[in-house]
Formats: C-alpha cells, sequence, structure tokens
C-alpha cells in the first residue's frame, strides 16, 4: 500500500546537551583527505553518566532558554557502521537528541529521500536486530538520548513488551511510532511506562483542537508537531501557521513541543525557534547528505559541517 499525503496515514489525531555530565576526551575519524571528525572515545564512554531522559533534556535545555537540535537519520544508510559514526558525529557536534529511523518496507510518513534511505538500508540487509547489536555498542558512547522511529508493524511483529525491553536494554530513551491512532496506543504507553521509555505522539495541522488536546495529554517526551500536511522532504520554507498551531497547542500543555517535516536549512531552524518551539526536528537534509555522498568519509564530513550550521543558528 502506498500513501501520496499524510491525509491518508492514521496519525494520532484522534531527539541541551547535558552540560552537566564529565564530557569524554575524542578520538578523531581519520578522512581520506586527511582531516577528521571530532567524536567519542569508545574507551571513554565508560567514564560518563547515562544521556538524560527526553523530558529532562528538555527540561534543562528550558532552564538555559535553549531550544533542542533533533536531527534524524536512517539505520543502515549506507551502512551500519556509517550509521554508528554518524551518530556520535551527531552527539559531538552538539544534537540534543536523535532520532533513528528503523527502515520499513512500507514508510507511508516518509517522501522519497526517507523512502529511498530505507530501500537502500532494506537492500544491504539492515534488520532491526542488527541496529540494537549496533546500538548497544553506541548509546553508552554517546552524551545525548535516542528517540527511535518505528512504524507499528515491526514493533507487533517482536510483540510490544518485548520491544520495549529491548529498547530498555539497549539505553534507547524515547520512541516515535508514526502511524498508530491515539485509540490504539493504549497498549504502547503501558509497555513504554513500564520500560521508562517517552513515547511522543504527533499531531498535525488538520488534528482537531480537542484531539490535539487529548494527544498532548497522552504524549511524553515531548509533542511532536508536524508542521505540514504530506509526507516527509525538505521544503523552501516552513509555513507560518506553525506558529499559530504553537501557541495553540501551549496553551494546553506544559510539555515541550517539537516541529519537524520540512525544516531543512539553518534559516528554517532560527524561524520554527523564534515562534515558540521546544525542538527543531532535521530529517530529509541529513539523510540526503549521507545517502547521496560519494563515500561514508565524505558524508560524514558533511554531516558535521551541516549540524554545525543548524546548532548556530540556535545560539
Amino acid at each position: 500500500m502506498a500513501a501520496a499525503s499524510l491525509k491518508s496515514i492514521c496519525f494520532p489525531q484522534l531527539k541541551t546537551r547535558n552540560n552537566n555530565v564529565p564530557q569524554r576526551p575524542s578520538s578523531r575519524v581519520a578522512l581520506t583527505n586527511g582531516k577528521s571528525l571530532c567524536y567519542k572515545s569508545p574507551m571513554a564512554a565508560l567514564e560518563t553518566a547515562p544521556a538524560a531522559g527526553i523530558s529532562e533534556t528538555f527540561s534543562r535545555l528550558k532552564q538555559r532558554g535553549k531550544v533542542a537540535l533533533i536531527p534524524y537519520i536512517t539505520a543502515g544508510d549506507p551502512d551500519l557502521s556509517t550509521t554508528a559514526e554518524a551518530l556520535k558525529v551527531l552527539d559531538s557536534c552538539g544534537s540534543d537528541i536523535i532520532e533513528l529511523g528503523v527502515p520499513y518496507s512500507d514508510p507511508l510518513a516518509d517522501g522519497p529521500v526517507i523512502q529511498a534511505a530505507t530501500t537502500r538500508a532494506l537492500g544491504k540487509g539492515t534488520n532491526f536486530e542488527k541496529i540494537i547489536e549496533m546500538l548497544k555498542e553506541v548509546t553508552p558512547q554517546l552524551s545525548c538520548p535516542i528517540s527511535l522511529f518505528s512504524y507499528y508493524n515491526p514493533i507487533l511483529k517482536r510483540g510490544v513488551e518485548e520491544f520495549m525491553t529491548t529498547l530498555k536494554d539497549t539505553g534507547i530513551q524515547g520512541l516515535v511510532v508514526p502511524d498508530v491512532p491515539l485509540e490504539e496506543t493504549e497498549i504502547l504507553r503501558r509497555e513504554a511506562a513500564k520500560n521508562n521509555i517517552e513515547l511522543a505522539l504527533l499531531t498535525t495541522p488538520t488534528t482537531p483542537t480537542d484531539r490535539m488536546k487529548a494527544i498532548a495529554e497522552a504524549s511524553e517526551g515531548f509533542v511532536y508537531l508536524v508542521s505540514t500536511v504530506g509526507v516527509t522532504g525538505t521544503r523552501t520554507s516552513v509555513s507560518g501557521k506553525v506558529q499559530n498551531l504553537l501557541q495553540e497547542i501551549k496553551k494546553d500543555t506544559n510539555k515541550a513541543v517539537a516541529v519537524g517535516f520540512g525544516i531543512s536549512k539553518p534559516e528554517h531552524v532560527k524561524q520554527v525557534a523564534e515562534w515558540g518551539a521546544d525542538g527543531v526536528i532535521v530529517g530529509s537534509a541529513m539523510v540526503k547528505i549521507l545517502g547521496e555522498a560519494k563515500s561514508p568519509e565524505e558524508g560524514l564530513k558533511e554531516l558535521e559541517k551541516f549540524t554545525k550550521s543548524l546548532k548556530s543558528a540556535l545560539v
């Protein structure tokens, strides 16, 4: 089944950095051009406390008057070893939360860039088990929390209880499931709460006010505000309606609200932050850099440069 826009998706309409944690010494990723990327050393991970949770991260940022930078990448594109290095690069560049997408064969909420990344990842044999194996090695090395982005079928396939337990054991702090309606989130929310996984729910520009309130009340970690009707993807500008939507949501909740879909430039990040968002999610632009690079090394280098430009827009 395919879909052209979020109108056809059952959205539930019905991831500062912890500066109190001691900083680890850094290692360098050597690039083919002789330059290097800075990321945290695996051995140094033993010296650092676990990353703060999603809610706690937003709370600490709010106290400092800061907005969370939340990049998204697809696991396994171009390969899982590059994904592991990308997570370290994103962390070292000041990302506050990282969203990691689990490749799925029918990604209804995703536009062409992420769909192509998903196809490449699946074609190389990426699956949930391999992603978890990679994360068990990498998560202890990160100072920011990881939120997994997964469609519902892969979760049901493993069983909700087992899935949540696996996330907890891997050190995952948050979860976003874009294709499950609010009425069907009870089991997800219950099992997530048991395992200290913060399940963020999505609301869109077409969500009725009463339903938006219910979503905000049920959401944990943050409320995910989809900026536009349609699938993920880069856009030339962010709709001015986002400002009104942020104001409307914030009238009814004290929870953090992060804006995603169509955020792809430093000026977008700056604008959405000025409108009152607590977090800004950048996905397709990140995925495109890694997916279209001539080599993994080049992709990591460009990812570092782009992430720093986004972080600078939030200073």
